[in-house]
């Protein structure tokens, strides 16, 4: 099986380049929702949570509460490592646990898309990993256009990977400095080369107008 791991920082697109390729009909491997169902109420995250960052951190019906953990994890790196920890375990168990299934149903191409490239669980699974980049001043604009302040979006890109970091994991790189059509014929053209040459049967994507 052959697989495709999908990575970039807050803004770049990554998030959109997955959903161009879940449209080939081939499986997609969504490490944020996985997150969000191990950290929804009775979640596998949320008694580690819990025990490090206490139940304060938790809604009234027992899920993370998202916007007060991002409110101190992102301003203390030592608290976004913790809890990234936490989340990651949980997560690339799933993730893997999806790899074997696909695999024992005969599926010949996944991808995987996932923010925080590990080496232990995403990196060592892929075959290729594509990167979604953009220049800060475009993702900082997508980010306000999103409602999060200039400053906050400034400091979640801080807290991130460096652009030379993401580019030097990177076997193919997708710039996102433009609009949708311009990312959707990159990533279509992408496809079309790295399955197609693998004889890899996939739902056709049509061309967009610009």
């Amino acid at each position: 099986m052959f697989i495709i791991g999908i990575t970039g920082g807050i803004g770049s697109g990554k998030t959109t380049v997955a959903h161009i390729c879940g449209l080939t009909g081939l499986p997609v491997l969504d490490a944020d929702e996985i997150s969000r169902e191990a950290t929804a109420a009775g979640g596998s995250a949320i008694p580690a949570i819990t025990d490090l960052f206490g139940p304060a951190m938790l809604c009234a019906d027992g899920s993370l509460d998202r916007e007060k953990m991002a409110t101190l994890v992102f301003k203390d790196r030592k608290s976004l490592d913790k809890l990234s920890a936490i989340i990651h375990r949980q997560v690339l168990t799933e993730i893997a646990s999806a790899i074997d299934r696909f695999q024992e149903k005969g599926v010949k191409a996944i991808f995987l898309d996932v923010p925080i490239p590990v080496k232990q669980g995403f990196l060592d699974r892929c075959d290729q990993v594509w990167v979604v980049r953009a220049d800060d001043a475009v993702r900082i604009r997508r980010l306000t256009d999103r409602g999060m302040s200039e400053d906050e979006a400034r400091r979640r890109i801080a807290m991130q990977m460096t652009d030379e970091e993401y580019r030097a994991i990177g076997d193919r790189i997708l710039d996102n400095n433009r609009d949708y059509p311009a990312l959707y014929e990159q990533v279509r053209d992408l496809i079309i080369q790295e399955l197609g040459q693998r004889g890899i049967r996939f739902t056709p994507l049509e061309p967009v107008d610009g």
